[in-house]
């Protein structure tokens, strides 16, 4: 077995950026971003892009600063932009290293996700929309013949949904090709994940972030958009616009990051659960993370 890929994720504030740094030194590699907000320009100390890990080893990275915070950015998008970065990066002769904490953008590439894009349009919603639910049916079962998962046909909306994505999956079906790839997770016990949320917190307050989130609200961009942004961006828009007091902001946005942090650690769970393979380590033990990825390289390129 041969993996074409390396894949450094975890929850928020476990290290994943400097371990990413270290390895991409020593290996060669190029970073792509798997965060769902670091995609966004102007979104710089929220998002804890640490940019400065990566420059100053002159590593190149990608899916950063990459549209306006005006922009919709989605699974889509990340899948094509991702796609792309791989094969530049291949194309140079070095490894992809890919790193984040967003579950679904982690999961659509891990686990091999056929995302249709081409087949959704209004007006064929609209006229599905008009048949009765058997009459849908049986175009799901004609797309479809071996149904295995019945609850698509309880519910009109998803009948309708699982038509175009059976129709689309026909076109893209082989447009995916399946990475394989070694996945290092950065695991800390969960005491000090708390006391790295809570410090790194007071500190990105102190460096300027709700400058940071006032400048982006004096540039147009709306409290319901900073809202969808979620946890830093949500909770000091509100303590900017006199919503909550300073005391309140901090405690409501360090518990909605410990919660976030412990999302991400149930995604990742269930990840495994799925077959996926993820090796745990310690951030700080850098050592022992290269010398394990060095390990699986000569393996590897010794069985293929």
């Amino acid at each position: 077995m041969h993996f074409d890929l390396i894949t450094i994720l975890g929850p928020t504030a476990s290290g994943k950026t400097k371990i990413a740094a270290v390895i991409s030194e020593k290996f060669n590699c190029e970073i792509i971003s798997a965060d769902s907000r670091q995609v966004y320009r102007k979104m710089d100390i929220g998002t804890g892009k640490d940019l400065n890990e990566f420059t100053r080893r002159n590593i190149k990275y990608h899916l950063i600063d990459i549209v306006d915070p005006e922009d919709e950015y989605d699974l889509f998008r990340f899948s094509g932009d991702f796609y792309d970065a791989f094969s530049k990066i291949k194309n140079d002769s070095k490894i992809p290293l890919l790193v984040g904490g967003t579950g679904l953008y982690l999961s659509s590439i891990l686990q091999n996700y056929v995302l249709p894009t081409s087949d959704f349009n209004e007006e064929e919603y609209e006229h599905l929309s008009t048949l009765s639910n058997d009459e849908l049916k049986k175009l799901l079962l004609e797309t479809k013949p071996k149904l295995h998962n019945t609850t698509d046909l309880k519910d009109k909306e998803r009948i309708i949904r699982a038509i175009f994505i059976e129709r689309a999956n026909k076109k893209d079906k082989n447009s995916v090709k399946k990475i394989n790839s070694l996945i290092i997770g950065t695991d800390l016990n969960r005491e000090l994940i708390k006391k790295k949320i809570t410090g790194r917190l007071k500190q990105r307050l102190s460096s300027g972030m709700i400058d940071e989130v006032k400048s982006l609200l004096d540039s147009g961009i709306s409290q319901q958009k900073l809202d969808y942004f979620g946890l830093e961006y949500r909770y000091i828009s509100k303590y900017i616009n006199g919503q909550l007091n300073y005391n309140d902001m901090f405690q409501k946005l360090n518990s909605a990051i410990h919660n976030f942090a412990k999302r991400q650690m149930t995604w990742f769970r269930k990840m495994e659960r799925e077959g996926v393979k993820i090796f745990w380590f310690n951030p700080d033990d850098t050592d022992a993370i290269l010398s394990f990825i060095e390990s699986k390289m000569k393996f590897y390129e010794h069985s293929s």
